[in-house]
């Protein structure tokens, strides 16, 4: 999945923080209209395919009625303490085809055995294991490296080998990510990646995931209703996210109802429709194909034939070679999408993109790595004809996909 959507809901909803003191009543929490429903339909319709929910964030308060603590669902007036909102999520993510994750804070600041570093990871597993033993697949679980004091003044050391463990046994096809094995931070909260992402780390497959939120805060607060991102500032960060060979987690927080509010709701439909727009022509489709040499199998048409599991190669073991694409008729277009067959790994070092106008080659964009999809923004051209160079592979470069679209509206 290119889009996962994190949602922030909590203690912080109602206390109006970002970050909470543990100390908080438990009668705070709640959300008089909460449809967890209306979350999964929102990222379905704007196209995301995870959704992961804060069901313990720093402040210890548990959103499923942990029978670990008192600190929960269980002990609010929210449905009479009867209420668990990671049920009510688990069951609208099976209702409409969205895979559910789960972040479980390591640092908390209401667990009085935090800091008895043996005792809170016992702790810690016990709460893991009701998450990912009582709402059916979970496809992703999200840890953060937050770490604190306890009330004893010593700093908690988490067993991080035995949480992976729990996820392992009980969820076996769960990604274990940030602080984990299977999927990394790219290292900011701006939702951007690097010019050059590599998902393979030291011989495995490790993607990057960029977070960010749709608010200045990663909780709702009423005063950032006027300050949803605006759809050209997301688009920005799909092309230097998912463009950039990553996933983009984009935070998406219920307010103090439990509903998606409708400038968010808004934005992520405009969001979808824009994307749906520039993707539904790509004037590379049923376009004539020829490459300086192609192996056995994998012709040079197999990058335009619509195919994710068909690819061009060169021949033998080259690490280069030049793919020319011949449009049915010109085209203007200023957005140039390539993907690689990852089933096969990550390899392609640098590649250059050139448009044959007025007779002359140019050069119209060059860069480092693709990967599973690499989007590249350049100035709007005019061109039948196009050019792609591998010019650097860490082993035969494969071409599944090369699509040229139009971002101007």
């Amino acid at each position: 999945g290119e889009l996962t959507m994190f949602i922030h809901f909590g203690m912080n909803t109602f206390s109006n923080r970002e970050w909470g003191e543990g100390t908080e009543e438990e009668k705070l929490f709640n959300p008089a209209h909460l449809d967890c429903r209306q979350w999964a339909k929102t990222a379905r319709d704007a196209g995301f395919k995870y959704l992961i929910l804060t069901c313990k964030h720093h402040d210890g308060f548990c959103l499923w009625p942990s029978r670990f603590t008192e600190h929960s669902v269980k002990n609010s007036p929210w449905k009479d303490g009867r209420g668990d909102v990671v049920a009510e999520l688990a069951s609208a993510c099976r209702e409409f085809g969205v895979k559910m994750g789960v972040y479980l804070s390591p640092w908390d600041r209401n667990q009085h055995c935090y800091g008895d570093s043996p005792a809170y990871n016992e702790y810690f597993r016990n709460q893991l294991t009701e998450l990912l033993s009582n709402y059916g697949d979970i496809a992703e679980v999200w840890f953060d490296g937050a770490c604190g004091e306890g009330p004893n003044g010593k700093r908690q050391e988490y067993d991080w080998n035995s949480y992976y463990a729990v996820v392992r046994r009980l969820q076996p096809n769960a990604l274990i990510a940030i602080c984990g094995p299977d999927i990394r931070w790219v290292g900011n909260e701006d939702g951007f990646a690097h010019e050059t992402e590599w998902s393979v780390v030291d011989g495995r497959w490790h993607p990057a995931e960029c977070d960010v939120s749709i608010r200045p805060g990663w909780f709702y607060h009423p005063d950032q209703d006027a300050q949803v991102k605006s759809l050209d500032h997301l688009l920005d960060i799909y092309y230097r996210s998912v463009g950039l060979n990553s996933v983009l987690l984009l935070n998406v927080p219920p307010n103090r109802d439990g509903l998606i509010a409708d400038p968010d709701v808004a934005r992520l439909r405009e969001f979808r429709a824009e994307l749906d727009r520039i993707f539904a022509t790509d004037f590379l489709k049923g376009a004539a194909a020829v490459a300086d040499s192609e192996a056995a199998g994998h012709p040079a048409a197999a990058a335009v034939d619509g195919d994710p599991g068909t690819w061009w190669c060169p021949a033998g073991d080259a690490r280069t070679g030049t793919l020319e694409l011949i449009l049915a008729q010109p085209a203007t277009f200023d957005l140039v999408l390539l993907q690689e067959e990852i089933a096969e790994g990550q390899r392609v070092q640098g590649y250059r993109v050139e448009a044959l106008v007025d007779g002359t080659w140019r050069d119209i964009g060059q860069a480092t790595t693709i990967g599973h999809k690499k989007l590249d923004r350049i100035d709007p051209v005019t061109a039948s004809r196009v050019r792609v160079t591998i010019t650097a592979s860490r082993g035969v470069p494969l071409l599944s996909r090369v699509g040229l679209f139009a971002r101007a509206r």
